[in-house]
């Protein structure tokens, strides 16, 4: 393939990479990321379901959920064409525009995943440290106001990032060494000067994920304040159990999130495929893992669940229950 000096024509044409050194096993490993992709579409699919269609979860923490979802579905779509594209068809070619399309899109579901996550964690503040004015708090109009707050941010803070990688020009080699564009390659293999690009990306970084983390944090410890101060042990038990859920999703989103940035920044010895692999598995942790949690760790959405894949044995289950004067709902771990 020619490379002419004209880096930012829309005949600019950039090579993917699978797993470098593994490229005669991409059949067999493509295995368990179609299973990791099938997880994540079904789970948040299932999640988003239960919520639009079952009344009794049109509260505030499940509109949350919905987010969640909705952003975790974005991370899948925006990566799992081309990567599975690679292990299957070895379809490496992607032309510059959709390459920065991808880009753009990748970082605005992380940015929005980590926008949400804080959005979830203001949520348990209040439930927990303001109860009685929880409803007034969090009313529909001002959680779509936080939705739209969410997108907008996003879009502000990555769209400089776009719009400065399209005045790039490439004239070296265009192998990306990933299976979707990721902004960092792309700005490397730029002959132009790049140092604002990377500047851009870091503080994108540090003034989405980096402040949101720190203010997750910040309600965590007011939340833990105020559950310390209550007396029963039974009622402190039940407080922290509400927030279970939300600390499992910050916990898979931000360690991956770390782990890559150290792996990048420290990881030099490292075989090529291990930063390729934790970049793939990076963007696919939180949208796998976040339906299992709030599935097994919130009784509402199990119950909904439940009742969608099985709703026969729901209704024998609510006739049994009405004759016995029972309840065998299920109980939170």
């Amino acid at each position: 393939m020619s490379y002419s000096p004209n880096g930012t024509s829309s005949s600019l044409i950039f090579l993917l990479t699978g797993v470098p050194g593994l490229e005669s096993a991409h059949a067999w490993i493509s295995i368990p990321f179609c299973c990791l992709y099938l997880t994540a579409l079904s789970g948040n699919g299932m999640i988003l379901f239960v919520i639009i269609t079952e009344s009794n979860l049109h509260e505030p923490m499940y509109y949350f959920l919905s987010m969640l979802s909705t952003t975790d579905l974005g991370l899948c779509i925006s990566t799992m064409v081309t990567m599975l594209g690679i292990f299957w068809f070895n379809t490496r070619e992607i032309s510059f525009n959709a390459c920065v399309s991808q880009t753009f899109f990748i970082q605005l579901f992380t940015v929005m995943e980590s926008s949400v996550l804080l959005a979830m964690a203001f949520d348990r503040f209040v439930a927990i440290c303001n109860p009685l004015r929880y409803a007034t708090i969090l009313t529909d109009s001002r959680i779509l106001k936080v939705w739209l707050m969410i997108l907008f941010r996003g879009t502000i803070i990555l769209m400089p990032l776009v719009l400065l990688l399209k005045r790039l020009s490439f004239c070296r080699s265009r192998v990306l060494h990933h299976s979707y564009c990721f902004h960092p390659d792309i700005i490397q293999l730029s002959c132009s000067d790049n140092k604002i690009n990377s500047v851009l990306g870091l503080t994108a970084l540090i003034i989405t994920a980096g402040v949101d983390s720190i203010f997750i944090l910040l309600s965590y410890v007011l939340i833990i304040r105020t559950v310390l101060s209550i007396a029963s042990p039974e009622e402190r038990h039940k407080a922290f159990s509400t927030c279970i859920s939300h600390i499992g999703a910050v916990a898979i989103f931000y360690i991956p999130l770390i782990s890559l940035c150290f792996v990048h920044r420290f990881g030099k010895w490292a075989p090529p495929y291990v930063h390729t692999l934790m970049a793939n598995v990076y963007l696919l942790i939180p949208p796998v893992m976040n339906p299992i949690i709030y599935s097994v760790k919130t009784k509402q959405i199990r119950k909904a669940i439940h009742k969608v894949l099985f709703p026969k044995g729901a209704r024998l289950e609510i006739n049994f229950s009405s004759h016995h004067q029972r309840n065998f709902s299920f109980k939170d771990n």
